[in-house]
């Protein structure tokens, strides 16, 4: 999965406060609620619930198939953080060779690898490789057509 776009978050992003009904799923069959408790004029901004750090965040649009099994797909929009600290099973942004990637960090022993969502790609061990670390991704956004 390489890098399609990058796009820095803005410092202060502005607040864009959406409807937010409260709707919860419900397993099985325990009665139903009341409608009106669905609007009870809550909201929800996306850059205060996704973007904790603004000046530490971008955003990137990916291309490629190596991180579907784990959600990402061709033309998704990542949010990375760059103050976070990457740990095994965080999936993170680098540049490995003068390439930019997106894997999952791993550790088999003490050999640190990055590894893909997709079986078609082997993990990839960073012992003798130039990795740079961008930062850590901390949501997917996926479109559906319509």
């Amino acid at each position: 999965m390489t890098l399609a776009k990058l796009i820095p978050a803005h410092p202060e992003p502005p607040i864009l406060a959406l409807p937010y009904p409260l709707a919860l799923g419900r397993a099985g069959l325990s009665g139903f609620p009341s409608p009106a408790q669905d609007y009870e004029g809550r909201t929800l901004d996306l850059n205060e619930r996704l973007v904790k750090r603004p000046s530490a965040t971008f955003f990137m649009s990916v291309t490629g198939d190596s991180m579907t099994r784990l959600g990402i797909h061709e033309g998704d929009l990542l949010l990375v953080d760059r103050s976070i600290d990457p740990r095994p099973r965080h999936i993170i942004v680098a540049m490995v060779d003068g390439e930019i990637t997106v894997k999952r960090y791993e550790l088999r022993g003490d050999v640190p690898y990055l590894c893909s969502g997709n079986p078609r790609y082997a993990p990839i061990p960073l012992e003798d490789l130039d990795c740079q670390v961008w930062g850590v991704v901390r949501a997917v956004i996926h479109e559906y057509p319509v």
